[in-house]
């Protein structure tokens, strides 16, 4: 199969998905609603087409997304204002592509001028979060997306965005996007507002390292060089495969920080006798198991999950088979070369973690030293597999 043929038929896959959606969304009445506002934003002197009714679709994307990704538990509702025109020219917003780069009172400034445009005509107590939505490019702004808070500007302590005119205050915080933005990126910096922030720490942080990002801020300076944690496994970590394609699932670490991933489907293994479970694929929310955690102490914990091309999103994962996870709760950012998640690579010789899954055929067996556990895949059975648990020295 040829890479535009692999495409295509990728492409076909996503619209039969966002139909089966579409009827799954009308059958929903029960999920739980994140309102959003988005702010249309234009600039003086800035001549761009952006369609509005092409915006309000990307965000019904978002939505089928967010849908599948959360087992229908969780949807997403979307109002829009008219273009309101900031009032300083876009140069005087823009910012570095490095995060670590990126100049704070900036990302005050259009956050603070956004809102005032929107002030009069909306009403922001009946949202949960909002959106600035810009009429510029990455190339006009130097980001195609981000999250202003919690991000940009912290999460250690509370920031308060209040309107000058009527003195309305932001809900729960502000994701900001070029016209440029994929389906990943909307999900990316708005899922970063919907986990929040406990303990001075985000709930669901960018899963790339930000170091690295600062050294290879785009992909045109070599952006796969900072996916040393989640690889292209986690749009917090990749954002998208490739831009042609939807984005690939979320892992089930993402998952449980979301609280999207229902405790039930998690079976928890404490170190001992050996343990076998059929793990389903985390797609399919009506496996009876989703996910299995292994718990090593108070805060660090193995994460076990089953990917496979099923559904709408996880047909475009650079491999399938069973994802194996070091947690860390402790660690809050992907910094100075630690993670709060980080992948067992199954295969290293491929780049970017695109072999990190183990499966049948292939390479079958983890080992972990440091906690002297021993993981088997003894057999796959339609699209899950039936795994062993074990402390070394006690595996058949």
């Amino acid at each position: 199969m040829t890479l535009l043929t692999r495409r295509l038929c990728l492409q076909c896959a996503f619209a039969t998905g966002m139909g089966s959606l579409t009827r799954a969304a009308s059958a929903q009445a029960d999920c739980r609603t994140q309102r959003g506002l988005v702010i249309l934003a234009e600039f003086p002197g800035l001549a761009r087409t952006v369609d509005r009714n092409a915006v309000a679709e990307r965000f019904r994307r978002l939505d089928h997304y967010v849908r599948e990704m959360s087992y229908g538990r969780v949807c997403t509702s979307f109002d829009f204002t008219d273009w309101l025109t900031l009032p300083e020219p876009i140069a005087s917003y823009t910012i570095s592509p490095a995060n670590l780069q990126v100049d704070r009172s900036r990302i005050f400034k259009i956050i603070q001028h956004a809102i005032d445009a929107a002030d009069a005509a909306h009403d922001f107590s009946r949202y949960d979060f909002m959106v600035l939505f810009m009429k510029a490019r990455f190339e006009d702004y130097g980001m195609i997306g981000l999250c202003g808070y919690p991000g940009m500007l912290g999460w250690a302590q509370p920031l308060v965005f209040r309107t000058q005119g009527r003195g309305q205050v932001v809900p729960g915080g502000m994701a900001i996007f070029t016209a440029s933005a994929h389906l990943g990126t909307l999900f990316h910096d708005i899922a970063h507002v919907w986990g929040g922030v406990v303990d001075g720490k985000r709930q669901v942080p960018c899963l790339y390292d930000h170091d690295l990002q600062e050294r290879h801020p785009t992909r045109a300076t070599g952006w796969e060089n900072a996916l040393i944690n989640m690889g292209y496994w986690d749009p917090m970590s990749c954002h998208f495969i490739e831009p042609s394609l939807p984005p690939p699932g979320i892992s089930s670490w993402t998952k449980l920080r979301l609280g999207w991933l229902p405790p039930e489907k998690v079976r928890d293994v404490v170190p001992g006798a050996p343990v076998e479970l059929v793990l389903g694929p985390l797609e399919d929310g009506k496996a009876e198991t989703l996910a299995i955690r292994i718990r090593l102490d108070a805060q660090r914990y193995l994460l076990i999950e089953n990917r496979q091309p099923l559904g709408a999103y996880d047909r475009v994962l650079p491999g399938h088979g069973v994802l194996i996870m070091k947690a860390d709760d402790s660690i809050a950012e992907c910094r100075h070369g630690r993670a709060p998640v980080r992948l067992v690579n199954a295969n290293p010789a491929l780049p970017a973690l695109r072999g990190a899954a183990f499966a049948l055929p292939g390479r079958s067996q983890y080992t972990d030293e440091e906690y002297q556990l021993d993981i088997r895949l003894l057999e796959k059975i339609g699209d899950s597999y039936r795994i062993r648990i074990s402390r070394l020295g006690e595996a058949t």
